[in-house]
Parts: C-alpha cells; structure tokens; sequence
C-alpha cells in the first residue's frame, strides 16, 4: 500500500481521510461562498486529482451549495472538508482539517475582490481579485 503524503479528519473524529500525492496547488479563498460554507473570513485549499483523497473512516455528507458544486462535511459536528466542482477530476480539501497543516502553506489568496474589509491579506503571496486558474 503506498504510504499518504498526509492525513486528517473533522472536529469530532467521526471522519479521517488520507491525501496519497501532494497537491496541485494551494490557496486561501476569500470568495463569499467559501466564508459562508465554513462560517470563516476565509477558507485554505489544497487542489487534489480526487483519487488521490480517500475517506477510509466514516462518510461525508454533500451539500450542493451551487449548481454543480458540492461541498463536503461531517454530519456530526459540521466540519466542512472538501468542494468539487462536477466535470473536474479534482477536488479541494480544506487544509485546516489536515493532522498537519503547516505543511502545506497556501501559495495564493483568490476572490480577493470578495475579501471582507477588516480582513487581512498575507502579503507574502500573490493574490488574484478572481481566480486563479490559467494562472499557473
């Protein structure tokens, strides 16, 4: 069995996955969705191929939130846990539920133009009023 690059779970330990290949990219999101959806100023995102995420305790719920994307959570204490948008092979998972996120900074802040006023941003790191796709 190959070993994963990282693990984590919710708040209550009802779900744990495993990322099995390092992510795509890596950023913090400040579009009004994201907030709403983890009730944050902003949420950080690793962009994995889906294959590489596996759930192996326990079961997320989805949530359509738009047409044609889902977002994941715990059904017990709410932690939400991944987005996919239908007809991509990738989904995001919220790297503050990772047993280490420190290990994987974000590398861009995207939706800044959502960015709520008393909100900083990193500074550190490029940023995009959209997103940042075709950016790469």
């Amino acid at each position: 069995m190959t070993k994963p690059v990282a693990e984590g779970g919710c708040l209550c330990g009802a779900i744990r996955y495993r990322i099995m290949a390092s992510p795509q990219k890596r950023s913090i999101c400040h579009c009004r969705s994201c907030r709403r959806g983890a009730g944050a100023p902003t949420v950080a995102w690793l962009v994995m191929n889906t294959s590489d995420v596996v759930f192996h305790k326990g079961a997320p719920t989805s949530y359509e939130s738009s047409p044609g994307i889902h977002r994941t959570f715990c059904n017990r204490c709410g932690t939400s846990l991944t987005w996919h948008e239908n007809d991509t092979d990738t989904t995001d998972v919220t790297t503050a539920t990772l047993d280490d996120p420190n290990a994987f900074p974000p590398l861009v802040e995207i939706w800044t133009e959502h960015k709520i006023n008393w909100e900083s941003l990193n500074g550190k790191i490029p940023t995009y009023p959209g997103s940042s796709r075709g950016e790469d």
